[in-house]
């Protein structure tokens, strides 16, 4: 028992499991005493003639004797009836013998009257009434054994009701030694025989606004006549969970270039180190010499850069971070425009950002839009997003509010309208039109009230592998293009040149060139915006600094128009496949940001 105590002590007190109750979960867990039906009862819910709504309960449980906060035994196992991650959801329904009609039962879904993919399509909806998360967080994890597990608990667990004035607490608890996790059901005050028993579903959150919204999966509440106008967050906002970083002295001048000999480059990224072979420029291994620090990890002493070292280059400016992380991006870009709706139609602004909310600070704006959308029967797919993840990680697409809501329980996210009318590119070998996305290498030589911005004239294309429609959005290679990490995936490549010449075939009253004028100007107002305000709110002035970043954008329909949308913008993007296409990607690169070798048969200027 002290082991057990031991191993798990940091666990049970993070999840305030109160330690008069250890030594006995350590033997239930021990002699799998599974003692609830000690103590409660199951009670289905009687709603009269109608019958319950899909959105009420059908279990209610209540206590069948009395149970004291002080005394030891009451704490309670409650095993998990389904563990999964979200990608198998479907197939394991499909696949896992009497797990759909458990689910069914568990959420009062009728199998009888449906075929098995409408009970499936039924489960699924549902289950985020139901549904609970937890991670694993050890160290030496890759990032894709960290994304969330959901878990529904069993027939007992799952009856146990919201309130916001609940007696009991339930929990995650994982047994290290077994890798088996159980929740624990345990009381926060004194208990008589027959009352029902009930959670906080949304512990933590005090702010009622707040709380109302993220209980959306379980209780109505009218938000539409809530504003869901953009305020920019306070400048703390933008330190929160920052490294901290130095600025550059104020009088810091352009550092100086011996035209004697080549310049020194010292690259922690391979690509650099085997593609740039200009005579201009020499490869050395040694930071301390060299007169252009290309780094892929964060650098953040720009101060003693300047100070110490003031004829060098590093490859980023000070708070760039402000266009790399979702949540800021979505900041940045609104500055673009001095309204961010139309309130007859709900079109955000700019338009080329799709609306995008903060599943942090804007859930209740969130929950007033999607409400307003609804009401004027508009489309309302959204994708939500990890703030900081790349490769379509914790990624996911509905329409479903109650989904969206418990995703932010995972985690800092973003929820941005799902462009439901993509322009779509013809595959002849997948007979159909898929989804795509544009990839611009974009380079920031100089930051400040006059950003001076350049993009690479060839861009890059990722392609989905199945014919688009607006369902089956668990189906990966229908919806989504980064096919790099997906295991047996076809990675369809095109060049732009050949790109540009199908695209005149298909779609001859759109030429490319206004796309591109369309991208350039995307370009113009989004570092426009991201130098308006000092650090940490915008990116820093900072002659030494030169930046090289991937924007990813789509084409979406609005009406008989293409718009270009900014997806992302990612930091020290990977350029392997431009360098396959290109030599000279990087020598190009090179001698524009630090020889002022302008070339605009590859790059140009957008401010």
């Amino acid at each position: 028992m002290e082991s057990f105590i031991e191993l798990h002590r940091p666990q049970l007190q993070g999840s305030g499991v109160p330690p008069h109750y250890w030594p006995v979960l350590y033997e239930k867990i021990a002699n799998q005493t599974f003692d609830a039906g000690l103590a409660f009862q199951l009670l289905q819910v009687d709603y009269g003639d109608d019958g319950p709504s899909e959105e009420d309960p059908v279990y209610a449980v209540a206590t069948t004797k009395p149970i004291s906060l002080d005394d030891s035994n009451a704490i309670f196992l409650i095993d998990h009836a389904w563990t999964f991650r979200l990608d198998m959801a479907k197939k394991q329904l499909e696949t896992v013998p009497g797990l759909l009609d458990r689910m069914s039962g568990i959420m009062g879904v009728n199998t009888e009257e449906n075929d098995q993919e409408t009970s499936i399509e039924k489960v699924l909806n549902a289950m985020w009434r139901y549904v609970q998360t937890y991670s694993v967080n050890a160290s030496g994890l890759a990032v894709e054994n960290r994304m969330p597990i959901w878990y529904i608990v069993d027939e007992v667990g799952s009856a146990v009701h919201h309130s916001d004035t609940p007696n009991f607490r339930m929990v995650p608890f994982m047994h290290v030694d077994e890798q088996i996790t159980y929740s624990l059901l345990f009381p926060i005050k004194d208990i008589d025989e027959g009352d029902l028993v009930t959670r906080d579903f949304v512990e933590g959150v005090t702010v009622k606004e707040h709380r109302d919204a993220l209980l959306l999966p379980w209780r109505f509440t009218d938000f539409e006549s809530h504003s869901f106008e953009f305020k920019e967050p306070p400048v703390e906002y933008f330190l929160h969970g920052h490294i901290e970083e130095t600025l550059p002295g104020e009088d810091v001048a352009q550092p100086k270039i011996d035209p004697n000999r080549p310049l020194r480059v010292f690259a922690e990224y391979d690509m650099v180190k085997e593609h740039l072979t200009d005579p201009a420029f020499e490869i050395v291994e040694n930071e301390e010499t060299a007169d252009i620090l290309w780094y892929t990890k964060h650098f953040k002493g720009f101060k003693e850069l300047s100070e110490t070292m003031p004829d060098r280059f590093v490859n980023q400016f000070p708070f760039e971070n402000v266009l790399t992380i979702k949540d800021l991006l979505s900041i940045v870009a609104r500055r673009a425009s001095e309204k961010h709706f139309d309130l007859e139609t709900l079109e955000g602004h700019p338009k080329w950002l799709p609306v995008t909310f903060n599943l942090r600070t804007e859930i209740v704006e969130f929950a007033a839009y999607y409400q307003n959308r609804a009401a004027k029967e508009l489309d309302n797919h959204w994708i939500v997003k990890p703030f900081n993840l790349a490769r379509g990680l914790d990624t996911h697409i509905t329409s479903n509010i109650a989904q969206i809501m418990r995703h932010s329980e995972t985690g800092p996210k973003i929820a941005q309208k799902y462009i439901e009318k993509p322009v779509l590119f013809h595959r002849p070998e997948v007979e159909g039109k898929v989804k795509f996305d544009i990839r611009y290498v974009v380079m920031l030589k100089e930051a400040g009230a006059a950003p001076e911005v350049y993009m690479y004239n060839n861009f890059f294309l990722r392609f989905a592998n199945k014919p688009y429609e607006l369902n089956d959005f668990d189906v990966y290679e229908k919806h989504f293009t980064v096919m790099n990490y997906v295991e047996h995936a076809n990675l369809h490549h095109l060049k732009c040149e050949d790109f540009l010449i199908e695209w005149a075939k298909q779609y001859p009253d759109h030429p490319w060139q206004e796309i591109e004028d369309q991208i350039a100007q995307v370009f113009k107002e989004l570092f426009e915006a991201a130098c308006k305000k000092p650090p940490p709110c915008g990116i820093a002035k900072s002659p030494q600094s030169r930046g090289v970043y991937a924007a990813d954008l789509m084409l979406g329909w609005e009406g008989d128009k293409m718009q270009v949308k900014l997806l992302e913008m990612n930091y020290t993007p990977d350029c392997q496949r431009a360098c396959q296409y290109y030599e000279n990607f990087f020598n190009d690169i090179f001698k524009l940001l630090f020889l002022n070798e302008f070339n605009d048969l590859v790059f140009r200027r957008v401010n």
